[in-house]
């Protein structure tokens, strides 16, 4: 991959940023971001470790569904409680939830762009 292809690439990703949600579910998005994978050095929502999220903004209720890379990942007993009090930081958030979930498993195929250009996998 040339430096030209690369650069777009980068341009793609910050232009997808732009249009992610604005409100709580957006601060709750980019508080995700700021947990990063205890074996990898990319953050669990670019990762795809997040599989759902809903956000009830009006009573301040986050639920978070979420996977590890793997399911003997040492810190499966307690990153949850990581998620959730990153989650729970958020600024009109009064509840976070985190539920780990193992169906269907994880794979690199979850990962968005951003963080396959952070391992340079592309």
């Amino acid at each position: 991959m040339s430096i030209v292809d690369w650069l777009h690439k980068a341009e793609q990703h910050e232009a997808t940023r732009e249009a992610e949600p604005q409100g709580l579910e957006g601060r709750v998005i980019a508080a995700l971001r700021t947990v990063y994978d205890p074996e990898l050095p990319v953050n669990i929502y670019d990762l795809g470790l997040v599989y759902r999220l809903d956000v009830d903004e009006a009573a301040g209720k986050v639920q978070v569904w979420m996977t590890l890379t793997a399911p003997g990942c040492p810190v499966a007993q307690t990153f949850p409680a990581t998620v959730e009090g990153a989650v729970e930081a958020v600024q009109g958030v009064n509840e976070a939830r985190v539920e780990l979930v193992w169906d269907p498993p994880w794979s690199r195929d979850r990962m968005s762009e951003a963080a396959r250009l952070d391992l340079g996998m592309i």
